[in-house]
């Protein structure tokens, strides 16, 4: 299947590929919105539409992961050595930088994932909570959203009418990019 068909299939079942890319923002998937960047660049998916989406996404999950930690954190964590030590961390730069730090957790790779966890865990109040991840999921959205829309527009400029295969050889790249910049990141804050 190439990339012409995915997006010929995304066309066809809208609904179901916004719900997909609402879960995969909801488990804080930078190569998803990405891509819905791109599919909306492409015409597959409507970019008024997607950025929203992503932003719902992105806010309901951390929001939920922020309620289970607040009710049940301390408990689960007992049960996952290996998480609890990351909550750990998380927690320290969450004690030293809370103001700034719920903005910026989505783009590293390895605190994307936990950090909403560890806001529930610790002492950040609920309203402060949702007013910071709601401007953070906006902004992520927004921002990593328009990135794969802006990469299809760049990638259409250079590439002209070649084949679709050079485009998704293209997309692959940046997201591999984009991924390996979020691991360079994690471990610049896990250093300092």
């Amino acid at each position: 299947m190439d990339l012409a068909q995915i997006f010929e299939l995304i066309r066809e079942h809208g609904d179901v590929a916004y719900a997909f890319v609402f879960a995969h923002a909801l488990s804080n998937s930078l190569l998803a919105l990405l891509f819905a960047g791109y599919a909306a660049h492409v015409g597959a998916f409507d970019l008024a539409t997607a950025i929203p989406v992503c932003w719902a996404g992105g806010f309901a999950g951390d929001t939920v992961r922020f309620w289970i930690a607040r009710r049940w954190g301390h408990r689960l964590a007992g049960y996952f050595p290996r998480v609890k030590s990351a909550v750990e961390a998380t927690v320290k730069l969450i004690d030293r930088h809370h103001g700034w730090m719920i903005l910026v957790h989505r783009y590293p790779h390895g605190i994307r994932g936990i950090a909403g966890f560890a806001y529930g865990v610790s002492g950040v109040p609920w309203p402060r909570f949702l007013a910071l991840n709601l401007v953070s999921a906006g902004i992520w959205a927004g921002a990593v959203v328009m990135a794969g829309y802006s990469f299809g527009h760049v990638s259409e400029k250079a590439l002209g009418n070649a084949a679709s295969g050079a485009s998704f050889a293209m997309l692959v790249g940046f997201l591999a990019l984009a991924w390996l910049l979020s691991k360079r990141l994690e471990r610049a804050i896990a250093q300092g």
